[in-house]
């Protein structure tokens, strides 16, 4: 089975439809699957729900899909870095289903362990517990959470060989391995793609089972969120 295709356009090719639910892996701008996300944008695909810790920032990444009013709703964790996010959901022209930082990761887990949903004291008593199952176990009071299991996962990782095998470099690998488990289709970019039977098995972090497509996309620059220097003292 041939899993290497020739840019993300292709790669994407007949997986794409209007209303479904797509993981974006990466942490702030490390790690995102730019190539293809911009892909998902030139398709037109529209009524999404989006699944990612963050937006992007203004003009990168997600943010280029709000631009183009492509994202109905997203379930996320921090969009503080985006105004255009900000700007959408105050209007009330975009959804957003809150997370704390580690439900959303257990959340992401959990959906591709097939695990539907779990417990955690995370939110009791706050906003987010509103709608939600709480259930006492033990004298505590535990806050319901379900799993996510998307239709699609496009994920990010430094190597990558043929047969799917990927590796991903430190703060990336935040959020791409477990939404690489948690979907119907997981498509990868990849900086280094290299034969297979080339990766060290050890040094492997998303089995290439879990891998349906890849595509590679060179080394990217390398972004930065938000830049803070100060004047350096004279000797």
């Amino acid at each position: 089975m041939n899993k290497v295709y020739p840019d993300a356009k292709s790669a994407l090719d007949g997986i794409l439809k209007d209303g479904m639910m797509i993981m974006s892996g990466g942490f702030g701008l490390c790690g995102i699957a730019e190539e293809l996300s911009d892909a998902i944008r030139d398709s037109g695909v529209k009524g999404l729900t989006v699944v990612s810790n963050n937006a992007g920032v203004d003009g990168i990444g997600l943010s280029r899909l709000l631009e183009t009013r492509q994202i109905k709703k997203m379930i996320s964790s921090y969009v503080g870095e985006n105004k255009l996010f900000a700007q959408q959901f105050l209007a009330g022209e975009l959804e957003l289903e809150f997370n704390p930082q580690g439900t959303l990761a257990e959340r992401i887990r959990a959906g591709g362990a097939g695990i539907p949903a779990f417990y955690t004291k995370t939110g009791v008593g706050t906003l987010i517990a509103e709608g939600k199952e709480v259930k006492e176990f033990d004298g505590e009071k535990y806050l319901m959470e379900r799993g996510l299991f998307a239709d699609l996962a496009i994920v990010h990782a430094w190597k990558g060989d043929t047969a799917g095998n990927l590796i991903y470099r430190k703060t990336a690998r935040n959020f791409n391995p477990t939404m690489a488990t948690a979907a119907k289709i997981t498509v990868a970019e990849v900086e280094h793609l290299v034969p297979a039977g080339e990766l060290n098995p050890d040094h492997i972090h998303t089995p290439g089972i879990f891998v349906k497509r890849i595509v590679e996309v060179g080394t990217a620059k390398k972004r930065i969120e938000f830049r803070n220097t100060r004047p350096r003292t004279s000797a």
